[in-house]
């Protein structure tokens, strides 16, 4: 496949010239209803907004709400003026509200009034009281210098904020031509994104994506895939994360599918009910949304049967769960999927047509124009084929971390190389095969454990719904191993039978020293488990400090 080089604007304008009448996107919570045409226009209504404003080619625009129609359209004005858009986490504390904004250099924050009620116009009020005072676009906070625009997705007015429908309105005092020549200024490597990882270490570093990687791994996502203007897409997953604004809404707009929001926020009943009413084609999430919407009361397996695809992500897929997607949901197609947000989203994914031993075992194999080597990280020489490494990966990555030249230099190598902090094996045929992250390996004594390899087994137990598997230090060996359990509902499952299970399929080395039946794990709002934080928990429990 060649390289694509366009922006996320011409493509947008291609594809809605070419599927003007179909539908783009449909909000089910807002009522909203639009073909690619309506979508198109509210896009370059708000771009020509953003311009009347001041907003600039390269600006910092942050953007703070629920899953909303107002994300995606956003989202493609501020590609359209060449902004940079910033993405904050719909559950963010006002510390971590400061820090992005601050660190973002953001000029500009489109927010709604909050997800619980105006939580969000409090935290912001606290940080910028000069708000009450000051008229639309002239804020001047002594805490974030930087920020002179608030724009509140809401028809309800707050002091010292435009509304968006003013925006729309001042819109209209830009012409068509302006915008087109702004339009043209933009480059196909020009940074487009500033999404912020999750920091699990240390501070959260702002990665920088050009239209160029994000719009490549998401056209060769979509035709692994197979989608087409006929699919529909069910985004249940956070906007304010990759995963929703880039691998579910870039690869189906590029295709001129519908994209259908259920809710808001997750909600497996919601999600349920989107897919029976609008026949969705295509589902997207990590192995613990589906079992959520497996343990729905309303879950019917006979009203999801226009599912055929989609992508599930996060975390290794579980054979029973991936069967049940497969068979009971009708996701025949569904594909399993690796990726970062350095990488521009996915780095491998598996095919429609492999066998559901290799969806369940592997990650796939790289999309096109992007490379995938092991290298053992004590030596940095490349692994041979089926040895364990670190995961690094070329191609399509990001710019680098935003002002963090540090930071930069150790993810990306001088032959461009991102070091993922993930260990893999890749087979003859070039599967990748992820055994855990390089921090979360167990070292035992004089033997390195793949928490994996323990939690595969656990799975296949009957009554156990998830098992995760962390080491906790060891006076004498280093580290022990510690396996959190949730049963399914009803289980009466024992202690001594899992342990027992555990003797008779895994070396003794790898039978858990601590085993603890848990109703829930901690999550990041993807649904990815933090292992970090489990490992903290256990350590003041079990009294290791």
């Amino acid at each position: 496949m060649h390289l694509l080089k366009t922006t996320m604007g011409n493509l947008l304008n291609e594809v809605a010239s070419q599927y003007a009448e179909r539908e783009a996107l449909i909000d089910l919570s807002k009522g909203v209803q639009w073909t690619y045409r309506e979508f198109l226009d509210h896009v370059n209504q708000l771009a020509k907004g953003l311009l009347k404003i001041g907003l600039k080619r390269g600006d910092p625009l942050a953007l703070w709400s629920p899953n909303r129609w107002e994300w995606i359209v956003a989202e493609f004005a501020v590609a359209k003026i060449g902004a940079v858009l910033v993405s904050v986490d719909t559950n963010a504390q006002i510390q971590q509200l400061e820090y992005l904004l601050k660190q973002s250099d953001s000029k500009a924050l489109i927010l709604t009034p909050g997800l619980k009620g105006s939580e969000y116009l409090e935290m912001i009020q606290s940080l910028c009281p000069e708000l009450g005072n000051c008229l639309p676009g002239h804020l001047n906070a002594g805490l974030l210098p930087e920020l002179k625009h608030l724009i509140l997705i809401s028809d309800r007015p707050f002091s010292g904020m435009f509304q968006w429908a003013d925006l729309l309105e001042m819109g209209k005092e830009v012409s068509d031509n302006q915008l087109t020549q702004q339009e043209q200024s933009i480059q196909h490597d020009d940074v487009v994104t500033l999404l912020y990882t999750s920091g699990t270490t240390g501070a959260p570093k702002g990665v920088m994506s050009t239209h160029l990687g994000l719009i490549n791994t998401s056209v060769a996502s979509a035709e692994i895939q197979r989608l087409t203007e006929k699919d529909r897409l069910c985004l249940s997953v956070p906007l304010s994360h990759m995963f929703g604004c880039i691998c579910i809404t870039l690869a189906g707009i590029c295709k001129g599918s519908t994209l259908v929001i259920p809710s808001e926020t997750f909600d497996p009943r919601k999600v349920l009910e989107a897919i029976e009413r609008e026949k969705c084609t295509a589902i997207y999430g990590s192995p613990t949304a589906m079992i959520a919407l497996m343990e729905d009361p309303q879950y019917q397996p006979s009203n999801l049967k226009s599912l055929r695809t989609g992508i599930i992500g996060g975390a290794p897929c579980p054979m029973e769960v991936m069967k049940k997607i497969v068979e009971e949901m009708g996701a025949r197609e569904v594909v399993i999927g690796y990726g970062l947000t350095e990488s521009s989203s996915w780095i491998t994914e598996t095919r429609p047509d492999d066998p559901l031993e290799l969806r369940v075992s592997t990650v796939g194999r790289s999309l096109p124009n992007v490379e995938v080597k092991m290298i053992d990280p004590a030596t940095g020489v490349e692994a041979p084929t089926g040895s364990a490494g670190e995961v690094c990966v070329r191609g399509l990555n990001m710019k680098g971390y935003y002002k963090m030249p540090a930071a930069t230099e150790k993810a990306i190598d001088r032959e461009g190389w991102l070091h993922t902090g993930d260990l893999g094996t890749m087979d003859e045929k070039g599967y990748l095969r992820i055994v855990g992250r390089l921090k979360e390996v167990i070292q035992k004594g004089d033997e390195t454990i793949y928490p994996t390899e323990i939690e595969e087994v656990l799975f296949t137990f009957p009554g156990i719904l998830n098992a995760q598997v962390f080491g906790v230090p060891d006076s004498t060996l280093g580290e022990e191993i510690a396996a959190w359990i949730k049963l399914e509902e009803g289980s009466t499952v024992r202690e001594e039978e899992i342990l027992q299970f555990c003797r008779e399929k895994l070396s003794p080395s790898q039978v858990p020293r601590y085993l603890k039946f848990v109703k829930e794990f901690p999550m990041t709002p993807l649904g990815k488990i933090q292992k970090f934080k489990m490992r903290e928990m256990a350590v003041k429990e079990l009294g290791l400090e």
